[in-house]
């Protein structure tokens, strides 16, 4: 299994590989940019060359980049629209330059305009993406949600159809994240309920369109419709549900990325991941 956790590009992209060195990852998922800001700050060539110079002098690798909460291609707001649009492109280009396999992103809030109008602008904007950017080799990666407010995401049936209508079908992928699957309402802490659930995921969208696991336990209840993150086993969902995920082989080659509270010191990191790989069967 592949390990790692979301670190922080404070100081310059290269910095979230020390940061992932330091606390025990395989693999990091991080920002390319301030995750608060529209305006993206221009990458370097000095800062690109000790990026990847740190991947290879410290063995640890780049899963996936995680765009701005700020971007929402599903707005029925044409200005706002327009600008996430233009965000996850250059999101996308940045990807591209760091060569990042994946980007993951929220698909986006409907606002009142309905689902089926949300995801229609959602299908178009990643296909006009596509369009403009042929030469980009960045997956595009659909989160799921946990389903608060008008979220879009919160469904497999959801990620299904923007998968179907997306033309370019070969550059989308999908990131499932425990804590929001399991408070839109999907179990996965008994074994028969996992394997119930993963079937459901396979049917619709495909086990071969999942490329990144953000393993994060719950505060809330199960169906809450919250998202809140809590340290692995500490939470609603317990340790069953990660056993589940950390022993099913078919997951082998996906990474699996923690998104739990921390502070500077990535202790919580190291606590975390110890307790993941702890919970891996010994063959």
């Amino acid at each position: 299994m592949i390990f790692g956790a979301h670190e922080s590009i404070a100081g310059g992209v290269f910095k979230a590989i020390e940061r992932g060195r330091t606390a025990t990852c395989d693999t990091i998922q991080m920002f390319n940019k301030s995750n608060s800001q529209w305006r993206a700050k221009k990458l370097v060539d000095d800062e690109i060359e000790k990026y990847f110079k740190m991947q290879d002098e410290l063995g640890v690798s780049v899963a996936c980049s995680h765009s701005s909460y700020l971007i929402n291609i599903a707005s029925p707001v044409a200005e706002l629209n327009e600008k996430s649009y233009n965000a996850l492109k250059e999101e996308m280009e940045r990807c591209e330059l760091l060569k990042i396999p994946g980007l993951v992103f929220h698909p986006g809030s409907h606002v009142g305009s309905g689902e089926e109008a949300g995801l229609n602008a959602i299908v178009k904007n990643i296909n006009k993406i596509f369009e403009n950017l042929k030469d980009n080799n960045v997956l595009l990666l659909l989160e799921t949600t946990a389903g608060q407010g008008t979220n879009l995401g919160y469904t497999f049936e959801q990620l299904g159809y923007i998968i179907d209508n997306v033309e370019d079908k070969d550059h989308v992928g999908v990131c499932i994240d425990t804590c929001h699957i399991f408070a839109a309402g999907y179990p996965i802490i008994e074994p028969k309920d996992y394997k119930k659930t993963m079937k459901q995921f396979d049917d619709i969208i495909g086990l071969g369109k999942l490329k990144i696991i953000h393993m994060n336990d719950s505060k809330k209840e199960f169906g809450s419709k919250k998202d809140r993150h809590e340290h692995i086993g500490q939470g609603e969902i317990g340790l069953e549900a990660f056993r589940n995920f950390v022993n099913d082989s078919r997951l082998k080659k996906v990474p699996m990325i923690l998104e739990t509270p921390k502070d500077e010191t990535l202790e919580d990191d190291i606590k975390n991941l110890k307790v993941l790989r702890s919970l891996v069967k010994k063959k």
